[in-house]
């Protein structure tokens, strides 16, 4: 695993500990609590989920999994927002935890644009090369 994977890993698991962190000190009203829930879920599979991606074992599972973090990411974002919108906390207390949840979501973007636009290899090709290397020995 290189170093960039491992400091995504990094920056979203404290990503999802500073979302439940700021979760769990929100008001107890029913609306707070609904918010609660969803921005813990999220903001934790965003990280559970990039930890799948650095372990996809095909270019296919890994586009895959990445939108999953993408979807995540965002999701995150926008319940923050909304906590914003609804002025339950201050904006303030939220901004860069916010800054960060953008900034993610704009490297996993990246990430799948790159990989989703790079030439597959041909398995086929190779599949028959090797096949008839092995029968030449």
């Amino acid at each position: 695993m290189n170093s960039k994977q491992e400091d995504l890993k990094r920056r979203t698991k404290e990503f999802a500990h500073r979302c439940v962190k700021l979760a769990v000190n929100l008001p107890d009203t029913t609306l707070s609590r609904h918010i609660k829930g969803q921005l813990m879920r999220s903001s934790t599979s965003t990280a559970a989920n990039y930890r799948a991606v650095c372990l996809a074992q095909t270019r296919n599972t890994f586009i895959a999994k990445l939108a999953i973090v993408i979807e995540e990411c965002d999701e995150s974002c926008f319940w923050m927002e909304f906590i914003i919108d609804e002025k339950i906390i201050p904006e303030s207390l939220i901004k860069l935890l916010l800054k960060e949840g953008k900034e993610l979501t704009a490297i996993f973007i990246k990430s799948r644009i790159t990989a989703s636009s790079k030439p597959q290899k041909n398995r086929k090709s190779q599949n028959n090369r090797q096949y008839s290397i092995n029968n030449i020995q």
